[in-house]
């Protein structure tokens, strides 16, 4: 179901135009590792799974999503599953480090809606790496983030950053990987906008 659903979701993107790919040779050939990507709408979720195809991603998503039946099951098909981000806890790590074990490829979208909720979730993708012992490769979009905008042909960007290894699993260096993780993404987005100026 998870390739069916992708690739008819790929063919449905192309419609409105080519996905400008940038540096996709720096991920790992396989995984398991840890994806952050920038996050500002949901269009940005689509296009990083057709791209990343035949590879799955797994994604973390607020579990608030999973309420409505029908986009619970779509999302659950697409291999995402719930994370509670107001509470937390121990728990949030054992469906990743299962999936990381078996060599799968997590995706977590550390943009969050407040910046405290940003910081957790960066610390968030740092902890899952540091306990799995994975790399965790930044990646930033740029583009389309609803349907209007895609009809507009907004033209979309997508660039990868250079793996982060872990090198600590102290708790104490969590907060030094990621703001590593967090100048490693704006510096992404800026080289988007250098792109876009030009291209």
């Amino acid at each position: 179901m998870y390739y069916f659903i992708a690739y008819i979701l790929k063919i449905f993107l192309r419609v409105f135009g080519k996905i400008d790919v940038y540096n996709i040779k720096t991920l790992p050939t396989n995984g398991p590792y840890v994806i952050a990507c920038t996050h500002t709408g949901w269009v940005d979720v689509i296009y990083l799974g057709t791209i990343l195809l035949p590879s799955k991603i797994h994604y973390m998503a607020k579990k608030q999503l999973f309420y409505n039946g029908i986009l619970s099951w779509l999302l659950k098909k697409l291999n995402a599953f719930p994370v509670d981000r107001n509470n937390p806890g121990p728990s949030v790590l054992k469906i990743p480090k299962r999936l990381l074990s078996k060599g799968e490829i997590i995706g977590i979208f550390p943009s969050g809606t407040r910046t405290n909720e940003q910081i957790a979730l960066k610390q968030g993708a740092i902890t899952i790496a540091q306990h799995s012992n994975v790399p965790i490769i930044p990646v930033a979009y740029q583009g389309p983030d609803n349907l209007k905008e895609l009809f507009l042909r907004k033209k979309p960007y997508l660039i990868f950053g250079e793996p982060i290894y872990i090198t600590s699993k102290d708790k104490e260096r969590r907060t030094h990987f990621t703001n590593i993780l967090e100048q490693n993404l704006n510096e992404l987005e800026r080289k988007i906008s250098k792109n876009k100026e030009v291209g």
